[in-house]
């Protein structure tokens, strides 16, 4: 029916829905499972706009395109995917190019609930969140004793030799650290709803670029490529910045005790729009890429980057990425990462604010 080679065998085999999709972004072919999964025939849904027929909570406008321009594989993890017809579920999508077909690509949803099952299949993301209430409620019980710890191996340290020093200095700093990460699990929790208003992008980016490079960030090198032109987008400040600081230390440990060279770049991009969950798009067209030259992230734990306890480090907690993850989200943005050795681009994309609404001045103004 497409004129796009699709072998009939494991096209019809294959047990999640399945759809080929044409340069114009519309249906040419669908397998049994995605007839079964949109309740409607191949021959019904030849022709039509992908994402009429598929409510996804993620800028697929985009992640198709990524596809076609790059010529590899796309993972999209835990989003919404409705039909119209029946209650949204979370899937796992993935968006694949066709090598003899230019613009074509193959679009693969998962469900994460399995029909059939008596209980419902827990996500990592739910495991996670389950996993960070038991660690609120733990840390607030531990940082007490911690800070006990502390104090008593203070006071023995003044009566002790610089040899024996050494070890109660060692107490006072591993005790330290586990209350600095007990605090970063607090926070995690506990961060308040967005407080927004007009912000200057730019102005977030040279007050997170000031504090990096006060300390984790001395070593490196930053190339600015801002787009002055950008109008102010609509977020709370103080967890944009967070969000940003987060992002300059990710790519400062990336590039290790020898630095490297993180590039800052702003542009306005129309095209990217996060279908909301009544169904209606909402332009998120304030694009901010922070860029390192690092080693990349390791395939393995790529796509699951940004949940929390997942970290490409030894010694990492697994809660930065989150942290900025949910902090963009509750902003009603998106956060996307992609990486190759030698090149890893954090791409944020935020709202434009409203037009009567006027951003907030510097600190210094």
């Amino acid at each position: 029916m497409s004129g796009v080679p699709v072998t009939g065998i494991i096209w019809t085999s294959l047990p999640i829905p399945a759809f080929l999709v044409d340069p114009q972004n519309r249906l040419l072919e669908v397998n049994p499972a995605a007839e079964l999964f949109l309740n409607a025939s191949s021959k019904s849904l030849a022709g039509q706009p992908v994402l009429d027929r598929l409510a996804i909570d993620a800028p697929m406008d985009e992640a198709l395109g990524r596809v076609r321009v790059n010529q590899s594989a796309l993972f999209v993890n835990d989003v919404d995917v409705g039909t119209g017809d029946k209650a949204p579920l979370q899937c796992n999508i993935q968006i694949g190019p066709i090598s003899d077909a230019p613009g074509h690509v193959l679009l693969l949803i998962t469900p994460r609930e399995i029909a059939g099952r008596l209980g419902r299949a827990s996500s990592v993301k739910s495991a996670a969140k389950s996993a960070i209430g038991m660690a609120e409620m733990l840390a607030h019980e531990i940082k007490n004793p911690l800070a006990g710890i502390s104090g008593a191996a203070q006071l023995l340290s003044m009566e002790l030799s610089n040899e024996d020093r050494e070890l109660t200095d060692l107490i006072v700093e591993e005790t330290r650290r586990i209350v600095k990460l007990l605090e970063q699990v607090e926070q995690f929790g506990n961060l308040r709803p967005p407080d927004c208003k007009a912000v200057n992008i730019h102005d977030m980016l040279d007050r997170a670029q000031r504090s990096a490079r006060m300390g984790y960030a001395a070593r490196m090198q930053f190339i600015e490529e801002y787009d002055p032109s950008l109008p102010p987008t609509w977020a709370d400040a103080d967890q944009l910045l967070q969000v940003f600081l987060n992002l300059l230390k990710n790519a400062s440990e990336a590039a290790g005790a020898e630095g490297g060279t993180i590039r800052l770049r702003t542009y306005y991009d129309i095209s990217l729009r996060m279908r909301q969950k009544d169904g209606t798009g909402r332009a998120l067209p304030l694009t901010i890429e922070i860029v390192d030259d690092g080693p990349g992230i390791a395939p393995e734990i790529a796509a699951d980057i940004f949940e929390p306890f997942v970290s490409g480090r030894e010694n990492g907690t697994g809660l930065g990425l989150a942290l900025v993850s949910k902090i963009i989200s509750d902003h009603g943005g998106w956060i996307a990462v992609d990486s190759v050795p030698g090149r890893t681009v954090f791409r944020v994309s935020l709202p434009v604010a409203p037009k009567e609404v006027a951003p907030i001045k510097k600190e210094s103004d």
